[in-house]
């Protein structure tokens, strides 16, 4: 699969309104986590961020979200912020606008949140357009680690975040089976690595954006 590790510069032009990171002056990073809540990952991913005091954003699928709603509610318990990754992982790309809007409309009875990135970062400008005028809020990433990407091993995808990651970035984790690998890896490493170096990890929230977006 091709994809953008890092948020090239044409693709922040061409979509300005969409959230690429966050400015600011601060050492502050934005965790975020696609595709759960998984039964088992997502449970680790909240002990181990529970261990830096670190807060994050996780956008569920709806599917996941019906199956497993205690995982979904300690997500919101334990002060992370949700958003909607569609109801069936639906790539923009690939269906119709109809259908991708209804896929996104299912999600919404599961998940209480106007934040929303689509699956593999792929749908259209009208699109887009539609979701920005229904009061959603598009989360792209500054860095996406690849923990999904069966491809590379966990000491590639630790480079990219570490090699990457500057004050405001958001970075894309994956609360997933095909993603554990390298995940169970490079989150440790993720959270110590700047913890000792004095970031400090927030979720992603509608004052954040809407401060960014007067910027």
């Amino acid at each position: 699969m091709l994809y953008w590790s890092t948020a090239n510069r044409f693709l922040r032009m061409l979509y300005p309104a969409w959230h690429w990171q966050i400015p600011t002056p601060e050492k502050k990073i934005y965790l975020s986590f696609d595709d759960g809540p998984h039964p088992e990952i997502t449970p680790w991913v909240l002990d181990q961020l529970k261990n830096y005091n670190a807060k994050a954003s996780f956008f569920c699928i709806g599917k996941n979200v019906k199956i497993w709603p205690a995982v979904y509610e300690r997500i919101l318990r334990e002060g992370h912020i949700v958003g909607n990754h569609t109801m069936n992982h639906r790539n923009g790309w690939k269906s119709s606008d109809e259908e991708y809007f209804a896929d996104i409309g299912e999600a919404a009875k599961y998940i209480d949140s106007k934040l929303f990135r689509p699956p593999y970062g792929r749908l259209t400008r009208f699109q887009g357009k539609l979701l920005k005028e229904a009061g959603y809020e598009m989360i792209m990433w500054a860095v996406l680690s690849g923990d999904f990407d069966a491809k590379k091993s966990a000491a590639q995808c630790w480079d990219m975040v570490r090699e990457n990651v500057d004050k405001g970035s958001i970075i894309v984790f994956h609360d997933s089976e095909k993603a554990w690998d390298r995940l169970n890896v490079v989150l440790p490493q993720t959270l110590e690595w700047f913890s000792t170096r004095g970031y400090i990890f927030e979720a992603i929230n509608m004052n954040i954006l809407k401060a960014n977006n007067r910027k």
